[in-house]
């Protein structure tokens, strides 16, 4: 994955500014796409699914109204696709490059950041997120989508399970009606409920890059004229000898460079080196081991796999609660007791 183009524009809309006027995050955005297709390094069969997607996108007035299965479709006439792969593969930026080819602006929701904000009145507020995308004629982007499209709770004892159960039923029902174009991204797709199969029309697996899609990955990070890179710098060793994603790369090539910065002597005659690169991708990696690590076991913990891991967490979790609660109880008629038998004597 690789973007070269610069940042992407910020727009306010009046519908909803309730989810961007608190903290210092911003839950929802509207974006004016930048990017294309051509800013983006991809595996070829990754590629070839997003101009299927596209294809689909282009042709959907050609088939609902000009073919008039719109009179025999009333709903389940909008567009979904899933975006699903590792992090830092080219997710966000291509549903940036989707929006673009078909001259619409995307609007953002990162549902793990807004949850949070939203308690009590999350199935209200996604309701308002697909009216927000209809009015602006956005595409509707919702990254980290297994944090919303989660698997649904049988029991639902709990009241976060009933209104987790409730927002999953509102999205299923707006993708339902919804006439335009949605975009779910994912790292963890088998986390889906399964109702969502049947609304998604089109899967798109983003893969890690290969070695020559690492290549170009690298040298498109550099500015051709302006970066200051020395004799030593060979992108294809650091390609073969690092099979990273396109995210990863990026985060190197930005510490490589304030490394080279900060060296000793005047500007003009600084240069990144190949150990800078090197250094830089050892710290990436690095840091992926820290963020596995938790104080619940011996070291670290393996990343979650595609088979629930979270979900089992999520129960263990639920259980020590429900027991410290049932202790806290016991606690509570205890002092009670104690105090009621002081009185009587």
């Amino acid at each position: 994955m690789h973007c070269a183009s610069p940042a992407v524009k910020l727009v306010t809309h009046p519908l909803i500014s309730f989810f961007t006027g608190r903290g210092s995050r911003r839950a929802v955005e509207t974006v004016t796409p930048e990017r294309t297709l051509a800013d983006v390094v991809l595996p070829p069969q990754t590629r070839r699914s997003l101009e299927q997607a596209l294809a689909q996108v282009r042709n959907h007035t050609l088939i609902f109204r000009g073919w008039g299965l719109g009179e025999r479709h009333v709903s389940g006439r909008g567009l979904t696709f899933n975006f699903a792969g590792p992090p830092g593969t080219g997710k966000t930026i291509c549903a940036e490059a989707v929006a673009h080819a078909v001259g619409m602006k995307l609007l953002v929701v990162d549902y793990a950041e807004a949850e949070s904000m939203w308690v009590g009145e999350t199935p209200k507020n996604i309701a308002g997120l697909f009216r927000a995308a209809a009015d602006q004629d956005a595409v509707l982007f919702f990254d980290e989508a297994d944090a919303i499209a989660t698997r649904r709770s049988t029991g639902a004892a709990l009241p976060h399970d009933r209104e987790m159960n409730l927002t999953v039923n509102v999205l299923l029902r707006e993708l339902e009606a919804f006439n335009g174009i949605v975009i779910f991204a994912t790292n963890l797709a088998a986390n889906f409920d399964p109702a969502f199969e049947r609304r998604i029309r089109t899967h798109v697996l983003f893969e890690m890059p290969g070695l020559e899609e690492r290549v170009q990955i690298w040298q498109l990070q550099i500015h051709p004229t302006k970066t200051p890179l020395a004799r030593d710098v060979d992108f294809r060793q650091l390609a073969e000898r690092y099979a990273v994603s396109g995210g990863d790369i990026k985060n190197a090539v930005i510490k490589a460079a304030v490394a080279a910065a900060a060296e000793p002597g005047v500007d003009a005659g600084k240069k990144i080196l190949q150990r800078h690169f090197e250094e830089a991708m050892e710290e990436v990696i690095s840091a992926h081991s820290v963020m596995q690590q938790s104080v619940f076991t011996d070291c670290r913990i393996a990343p979650p796999d595609q088979t629930g891991n979270f979900q089992n967490i999520e129960a263990r979790w639920r259980a020590a609660m429900i027991v410290s609660l049932t202790l806290a109880g016991a606690a509570f008629l205890a002092s009670l007791l104690a105090v009621t038998l002081a009185y009587l004597r």
